[in-house]
């Protein structure tokens, strides 16, 4: 999906161009709703559901996770409205501090709140009457899959799978902070969580491979801009470590896809979630020469070829469940 070709991305309203919400939506034959999500730890949460337009009835659930300084009202939204077109009923939250969600920009001080959160309203959902009987799946990218997997250790028989894109199971030793900077940073948060100091490379340079897409990716108005916070980076150490050395733990289906020119989340530590997994349903792709951000970041090209090895994986698994309206455009 690539709309900047004839437009001036300076002037978008949304990540698409000019046009509304409701008329883009329209445009693309599929409902779109947003509201705000009480937490039971009391936080309001910013969420968004795409669904097929009626009368198509959804295969099943998607519970989907974005990844760190990311929010669901941008380039997220593109892969959600292609998933909805398909015949899938997508939802998903903005994390604590993300987006339109209450918190400290980019402050995540402990992510394990973060899955609950996300667990909370995901089992909120699956309570509306028109979802029941169907199945669930959830959705991570970067930081977002790790969250997926720590939800699955959560409520490990919750779920029907997982689609798990470029997840962030472990920091990329190319961006991480090199010793003795995570020891200093450790010491530091224990009294100035919030501060904001990490140095880190630019990630959405290291992320997104077309020029334009960048300038699309850079107007998000909610993207968050500043250094990482100290909290935030030793959380997300401490869990990555934790979930890395957990990978035998992994049991729920899954596809995990990766790009081999990722240099923000490690694809080996990916095709060590493939072997170690005791998932007896199991799938990885990486994807040769392309780098973080496979969903949105890349050519149209190759964007497509990450979408279609999804929505096989997830009609393999939905087999029997089609859309009141499916024909052959949306069929794979």
């Amino acid at each position: 999906m690539s709309q900047t070709h004839h437009q001036n991305p300076q002037s978008f309203l949304n990540y698409w161009g000019n046009i509304s919400e409701e008329d883009y939506y329209a445009s693309q034959r599929i409902k779109s709703s947003k509201s705000f999500y009480t937490s039971p730890r009391g936080l309001k949460l910013f969420t968004r559901s795409w669904l097929p337009l009626p009368p198509a009835l959804p295969r099943a659930l998607i519970f989907m996770v974005h990844g760190y300084g990311n929010n669901i009202s941008w380039t997220f939204q593109a892969t959600a409205i292609f998933l909805a077109q398909m015949g899938f009923a997508c939802f998903a939250l903005d994390l604590e501090g993300h987006g339109g969600s209450e918190g400290l920009k980019a402050f995540v001080p402990n992510v394990d709140s973060v899955v609950h959160d996300c667990l909370s309203f995901f089992r909120f959902v699956k309570l509306n009457p028109q979802f029941q009987g169907l199945p669930a799946f959830l959705f991570g990218e970067s930081m977002g899959g790790a969250i997926c997997l720590l939800i699955h250790f959560a409520d490990p028989k919750g779920f029907d799978g997982a689609i798990l894109v470029a997840p962030m199971c472990k920091i990329s030793d190319k961006v991480k902070p090199i010793w003795p900077i995570p020891q200093f940073l450790t010491a530091v948060a224990r009294f100035l969580p919030s501060l904001a100091i990490v140095p880190t490379a630019d990630l959405l340079e290291k992320s997104v491979k077309v020029e334009e897409k960048k300038i699309v990716a850079e107007m998000n108005p909610m993207r968050y801009r500043g250094k990482p916070r100290l909290g935030t980076v030793v959380e997300l150490l401490r869990v990555t470590e934790d979930l890395s050395g957990r990978l035998g733990d992994v049991r729920l289906p899954f596809i995990v896809v990766h790009g081999d020119a990722d240099v923000v989340t490690d694809p080996n530590v990916s095709k060590s979630l493939y072997e170690e997994a005791q998932s007896e349903d199991k799938t990885m792709k990486i994807y040769e020469g392309m780098m973080h951000s496979m969903l949105f970041g890349e050519t149209d090209e190759n964007v497509e070829i990450v979408r279609n090895d999804i929505v096989s994986w997830l009609n393999a698994r939905c087999r029997g469940r089609i859309s009141v309206d499916d024909d052959d455009d949306h069929k794979n």
